[in-house]
Formats: structure tokens, sequence, C-alpha cells
């Protein structure tokens, strides 16, 4: 892709309204624009980057026999109103009324819409056990919208819900679960530990969240480096370097974390209120059992840019990176140099290299390489009257100091194993 075409221009300095870290680098490096607290536009490259995390998350939820539907956002009162949270989710959620004076809320989450949906389908265990997820806007009237996109009142959530016939069929997926949603955080670049939390009202056991360690992080979590137990510090009975009570051998840290995704067994309390039941072997009615899994894509993003970044800008994940190589031509603007930027450019191009190619005119040589370094991408090509006459490129790579000069084909060939 072209520079030169998309809707992009970086700013000199950081917006003065945002104090965190991945609003302030994704505002002035030109992936995201702020409508107001907790509302963002994602553009061009901020969309590729979204896209992508949005990528691998439905690979691996494909991967655990999930199902891809999607749900509305718009939901009447009524879906709410067995399950009592109309009144409970009232100061998060956007509830109003429309022109004809009914009652209707914009989706805070969906465990009340999906069960009312399953009612229609599932009669027998036969039937069960079911996977779907969806990825889509939800809507929160959050009142702390300031940590940049990781905390939104618009954002996008991959919400996954389970239906089983009993207890050890949930908790095998549940399992199976935990191994994917470490897959998805892993590929993004990041290392997230699985974090004892409060089963709240639904069951006695515990829920668990994946944290990633960051000082950016609103949440504190009790860690065990030596066997990575992690407990958050809502339920935590521990003092500062106490013995970890799994392994007895690591001690026990208070680190600052930020909640990357979750899961949680459900049991039957939203099956119950929806009327959501099967016959068993037996032809006995019995309530469906629920599990409940999200991952917040913004908040994955966001958190990526405040673990990856250095003064000059982001350090993007490979993975996750809107491209892979930022293909610079500097200099003065030359014909002999305009073709060889343009033969590197298709050669890339043709090689199925995810290029973004910096052709704009009347742009210094600092001036491109201030942005490349900001916007982050994970290798930096320089073509320049130097390559020129020795036939090579410059390679660096966003995360190191050194460059080297290589031939084209083998730059491909090295990138490409």
């Amino acid at each position: 892709m072209r520079q030169s075409e998309i809707l992009f221009k970086t700013q000199k300095t950081y917006p003065k309204d945002e104090v965190a870290v991945n609003a302030q680098l994704l505002i002035k490096a030109n992936f995201v624009n702020k409508l107001m607290a907790g509302v963002y536009s994602f553009l061009p490259l901020g969309f590729r980057v979204r896209s992508k995390i949005i990528s691998i998350i439905r690979e691996e939820m494909n991967s655990l026999g999930a199902s891809e539907i999607l749900m509305p956002s718009l939901h009447p009162k009524s879906a709410w109103e067995k399950s009592g949270r109309w009144e409970g989710l009232s100061k998060i959620m956007y509830q109003f009324q429309d022109h004809s004076g009914r009652d209707v809320g914009l989706g805070v989450t969906h465990e009340e819409i999906v069960a009312l949906i399953a009612q229609g389908i599932i009669d027998s265990y036969a039937d069960l056990p079911k996977y779907v997820y969806q990825i889509q806007a939800k809507f929160r009237d959050e009142p702390r919208a300031k940590s940049g996109i990781l905390r939104g009142r618009e954002f996008t959530m991959k919400d996954m819900y389970s239906f089983h016939t009993d207890e050890k069929s949930l908790d095998d997926f549940y399992e199976e679960t935990k191994k994917a949603y470490q897959r998805v955080f892993e590929r993004c670049g990041l290392k997230s530990y699985i974090t004892e939390a409060s089963g709240g009202d639904f069951s006695k056991n515990y829920s668990h969240e994946f944290m990633v360690e960051t000082e950016a992080g609103e949440d504190e979590t009790y860690l065990c480096r030596l066997c990575g137990f992690a407990r958050n510090k809502e339920i935590a009975d521990f003092r500062k370097d106490e013995n970890c009570p799994k392994c007895g051998s690591g001690v026990l840290e208070k680190v600052k974390t930020v909640e990357v995704g979750n899961i949680f067994k459900l049991g039957t309390k939203y099956s119950e209120a929806a009327d959501l039941n099967f016959k068993n072997n037996e032809g006995h009615l019995k309530p469906v059992v629920m599990g409940s899994y999200g991952i917040g894509v913004e908040r994955l993003m966001g958190t990526a840019v405040e673990v990856h970044n250095d003064k000059n800008g982001i350090i993007w994940p490979e993975e996750i990176a809107p491209f892979k190589v930022h293909l610079l031509s500097v200099g003065e603007d030359k014909e002999d140099l305009q073709k060889f930027a343009e033969a590197v450019y298709n050669e890339f191009e043709k090689s199925g290299l995810e290029v973004l190619f910096d052709d704009r005119k009347k742009m210094s040589a600092g001036e491109k390489f201030y942005d490349a370094d900001l916007v982050g991408l994970p290798f930096r090509v320089v073509v320049s009257e130097k390559m020129l006459v020795q036939d090579k490129i410059e390679v660096k790579k966003r995360s190191e100091k050194e460059s080297r000069v290589l031939k084209v084909k083998d730059f491909i060939k090295e990138i490409s194993k």
C-alpha cells in the first residue's frame, strides 16, 4: 500500500487530553481518532491492526468447534427483566425509550439474548454441547473512560457462550478455552497469566481472568513468577512476599495488570431465566448449563501498545502489525531513485509481503524516519542513492538498533521463512 494514498498524517506532539500511553501513541501515529472520552474512530493503520486481532481470535475460536453468529445490539427491556439485570446493570447500560415509548437498551453483554436464541433450538441432550461466539460492538456508560482504548464506552468484544448437559462437559470445554485464549494472547505478542477471580453471583468456583503485566494496568494481581500462579487482588487473602500456595517455593508479588480476557462458568442462572431446558436421556427436563467467555479487541490492541513501545513510538508484534515492512524512499527525487524504489516495492508485493511504501513527495529523510519509528512496523527498509549504487537495501528491525545491507531477494527469502 502506498502511504501517499491513505488517510495519514502523524502529529508532532502528544494529545494534551490523554494520559494513557496507548492513546497518546495511537493518536500521534494516526491509528485512531478520538471523538469523545471512550469513543474512537479507527483510521487505516488502526483498522488493519484491529482486523488482524479479530482474525487471530476467530481462528482460535473456530479451532474449539465454535460457530460464529451475530446478535443485535438493541435489546428490549423484557429480555433483561427475568435475570434481574435490567436494574442490576442500569448504572452502566445505556437505557432509553424509543419513539413508541418502549424501553430498550444497548447490549453490554449477551447472556440473556443468546439463551433466548438457544431456547428455540435446544430440546434434547442430543443437541448438546454447543458453542457460539460473536465479534460485535458493545456499549457501556463507563465512568472511568480515561485509559485510551483500554476502557471504552463503545468497543468490540468477542463474546462466546457454551451450552452443556452438565458441569463435567462445561469443565472440559472451559479448560480447552483457557488454552485457546493463551494462544490468542501469545500470537498478539503478550504474556498472559491465568488469574483466579471471583465467581460472582453465578458460581462458588473461581472465574478466570487473563492478565498482562504492565504499569498501565488498573488491576492488581498477586503473581508467582516461578510457577505462574496468579490471583486477583479482590479475592486474594495474601500478604506481600508470602509463599505461593500452588508451588510452595515461589514468592507472591503484587503487580499491576490489564485484563485482556475472562472466562466464566455461568451455571443455570440464564437458562432458568429464559426457560432454556433439555430432556436428558431419561426424559426429564433439566436446565442447560452455560459458560461465558470474553475478549476485548481494542483492549488487546491497547495493551500491546502499552507493552511494546519506546521513546520513539510503537513497536508492533509481527502478527498484529498493520504491515510487516515499511519501505522508505529517501533522498533527492530523481528518476533513477524513483525507478529503483518502485522496483523494490513491486518485488515485495509480488512476493506477498505486506508492505507500506512511504512514497510521499517533498518529505525529508528525517521526517520519514520519524514517522517510521512512531508507526512501529517490524521492519524498516530504506532505498537511497547510496543503496541504488550498490543495488541493495538497508534493513533495520524496529526492535533493534543496528541496520544491515542486503540484496532484495535475500531479504525476501529471510523474512518469508
